[in-house]
């Protein structure tokens, strides 16, 4: 049985280190996303129950320099790479 089946990932998960949703630990074991059965790099947030990503839109900034994102709705898996 791989780490997959017996690890529950968190509901939310955040890139950003100023987020309540951000984890070290299990961002540190390189974390993938299938969103709509395709595989995602540039996933900045997930949210497993209410089915969404958020994905950086572009090279966009906000006015304090993080890249602005947008959220898209569909089915959310999570997983680990390696």
């Amino acid at each position: 049985m791989s780490d997959n089946e017996t690890f529950t990932f968190p509901d939310r998960l955040s890139v950003d280190p100023k987020s309540p949703y951000y984890n070290a630990e299990i961002l540190s074991r390189d974390v993938g996303i299938r969103f709509k059965g395709a595989e995602k790099t540039n996933v900045e947030e997930y949210c497993i129950s209410e089915g969404w990503i958020r994905v950086a839109a572009g090279t966009a900034k906000d006015r304090h320099g993080n890249p602005l994102t947008i959220k898209v709705h569909g089915p959310v898996e999570p997983y680990f790479k390696d």
